[in-house]
């Protein structure tokens, strides 16, 4: 099987020179092809193009080219050109129906490989091999990538927090490829990732889901950031989350209760201050009852004679007291 970005063998002529499929003898090479150096990035689903050119003579025709292109590794037939037409009985079943080859640039070297709805499991090396009267291969690099989905994010638990508690900030992007690099950081912007669990898992078309959970103690108020970035297309997407810890907060079932003791206890206040003036009232008349008839004969013993005044002075003071 091909291996990943990194597993591949260098491209270039040094890979591609030899017998192919046991039809070419293992013969100098008269002629020299051209392909790239660098790999050639195919996103997921669209088409890609893998070149490969020579230089034909002043008399060439079509009916002397032989083009073969195959899969370095296993030599599968991918698209095969010879005696101006294509010949695709051999060709890997995978390949049917999605290649194609440059027609009307043939005669001028151009014998390029087009692969249709490129998936995952084209990723590879592929080698171009050209005879006319000489004949030389070189091999092509194909990796494939596919942009990863915005990231989300979503903490557990997500209300009543307070400056303390545990966190668990989950991180989700989804159908990238290869796999993502994913980093976290603070609000200062600093790395925080040694504190993160990440987990990156292929579906059945090779695309990776990833799911990174970053472990975080609540603090008043604090920004987290997670970034996914693909490394072959340099791709990077960002989100953001803000955590805020309350040191007050009651909950709504607390802050009613409250309340209502409040009230009650005030409702309490008032009803004893009315009973106690009540009963003070009370008292006082009482008082001002049994007073009456003392002060009556208190003036009749002034008239028959002097009353110290000291004591109508204090009995007077006791009557508006009780007024």
């Amino acid at each position: 099987s091909r291996g990943r970005r990194g597993d591949f063998p260098r491209p270039g002529r040094e890979l591609g020179r030899g017998p192919v499929l046991g039809l070419w003898p293992d013969a100098p090479s008269a002629m020299e092809i051209r392909v790239p150096e660098e790999p050639v990035v195919a996103l997921f689903g669209r088409d890609a193009t893998l070149h490969c050119a020579f230089s034909p003579k002043a008399n060439f025709s079509l009916d002397d080219l032989t083009l073969i292109w195959q899969l370095t590794d296993t030599k599968r037939v991918v698209h095969s050109f010879s005696g101006g037409k294509d010949q695709l009985a051999d060709q890997g079943a995978g390949f049917a129906n999605r290649t194609a080859l440059f027609y009307e640039q043939l005669a001028r070297g151009n014998v390029s490989l087009v692969l249709r709805r490129v998936e995952i499991s084209d990723e590879g090396s592929f080698t171009c091999f050209v005879r006319v009267r000489g004949y030389d291969s070189a091999a092509v690099l194909l990796q494939v990538a596919a942009p990863y989905s915005k990231p989300n994010l979503n903490m557990e638990p997500n209300k009543n927090l307070k400056p303390g508690d545990l966190v668990a900030v989950t991180c989700h992007a989804s159908r990238g490829y290869p796999e993502a690099t994913v980093l976290w950081q603070d609000s200062h912007g600093g790395n925080i990732t040694e504190n993160v669990t990440t987990s990156q898992v292929a579906n059945e078309e090779g695309l990776f889901d990833v799911q990174s959970v970053l472990q975080v103690s609540v603090e008043p108020s604090s920004t987290y950031s997670c970034l996914v970035r693909n490394p072959v297309l340099q791709q990077e997407s960002q989100a953001s989350v803000t955590i805020t810890g309350q040191h007050l907060a009651f909950p709504a079932v607390a802050l009613w209760v409250t309340v209502g003791l409040a009230i009650c206890v005030l409702g309490l206040l008032v009803a004893l201050a009315y009973v106690c003036q009540k009963k003070i009232r009370q008292s006082c008349e009482e008082e001002e009852a049994n007073a009456v008839p003392e002060l009556q004969g208190w003036e009749g013993e002034a008239s028959r004679g002097p009353v110290e005044p000291l004591f109508l002075g204090t009995c007077t003071k006791h009557l508006k007291k009780c007024q």
